[in-house]
């Protein structure tokens, strides 16, 4: 009985262990592909119409600090309205993704800006993200905050 409960222990033990160190060691593409993929496509490239491309997008959104404050609040409370991207019109809701963990979306976002392909791309980190986590916004003034960023810098 003893040995039972000893090797339980170590199970379990050894599953939080392995389960802390996959956390840490949050992997971008594979959160994309569970997260974000279904509407924006795996390429990166969006629908028009209905779903905004990211690739080649949000690395130069994210050049600034207030983009990357910007895009990393679209990730922390979601986005809801009208919008341009690309030469494209969208109106449309983008859910929260707060349920994630600080780790997880700077790699999530580290691997959007990515997508460009550029030699250099900005990288986020689970302190940029738990800065902004600090603020909760509503979806429509995510959206005020986008229009005074396009204002600032155009986006693309």
């Amino acid at each position: 009985m003893k040995k039972t409960v000893l090797a339980l222990l170590a199970a379990l033990t050894g599953g939080v262990g392995f389960s802390g160190a996959a956390h840490a060691a949050a992997d971008g593409a594979q959160l994309y592909a569970t997260h974000c993929a279904m509407c924006h496509q795996s390429s990166g490239d969006g629908v028009p119409g209905q779903f905004p491309p990211l690739k080649g997008r949000i690395d130069k959104i994210a050049a600034s600090p207030e983009g990357k404050t910007y895009v990393t609040h679209v990730l922390l409370n979601g986005l809801a309205g009208s919008l341009k991207a690309a030469g494209g019109s969208y109106m449309g809701y983008m859910p929260s993704m707060s349920s994630m963990s600080d780790e997880e979306i700077a790699a999530l976002l580290t691997y959007v800006s990515s997508l460009s392909g550029a030699a250099s791309t900005p990288t986020f980190t689970a302190d940029d993200i738990k800065k902004e986590r600090a603020t909760t916004l509503q979806p429509g003034v995510v959206l005020e905050e986008r229009e005074k960023l396009n204002a600032a810098h155009p986006l693309p």
